[in-house]
């Protein structure tokens, strides 16, 4: 199991840890020269956003952008079961291979994620 540096001994690391633990958690500056600290957040500074990139996309942009994420050209041409696999196998959020449960038919091939969600009654904007 790696832990710690490669250059020091597991002990020379532990040593090094409680040497420095103070100077952290006084929430003072670890740095010598002022200039290498992080800036502060302004006040105009946009806010982080929480949760995946694609939050803010109209509806069928994001589905059709997670699906094209979890599922490599290699599924397409596929049916429903080959696709809900594919999820599965790549660790798709459970709302995302919902959707692609809900799909009709296991007969059905879709030759790729546009058609899949055109299917689910969204509009991909391309």
């Amino acid at each position: 199991m790696q832990r710690g540096s490669d250059r020091l001994s597991v002990h020379r690391d532990d040593e090094m840890k409680h040497e420095l633990r103070e100077m952290l958690r006084s929430g003072h500056s670890t740095r010598v020269e002022e200039w290498q600290d992080p800036e502060p957040a302004a006040d105009d500074d946009p806010e982080v956003g929480t949760g995946p990139a694609w939050a803010g996309a109209p509806e069928g942009t994001a589905v059709r952008f997670e699906l094209a994420r979890h599922l490599t050209r290699q599924p397409f041409p596929a049916r429903r079961g080959d696709l809900l696999r594919a999820l599965r196998d790549r660790h798709a959020p459970d709302p995302l291979t919902d959707l692609v449960d809900g799909l009709p038919g296991d007969n059905r091939r879709y030759a790729n994620v546009q058609e899949v969600v055109r299917t689910l009654g969204m509009r991909p904007e391309a």
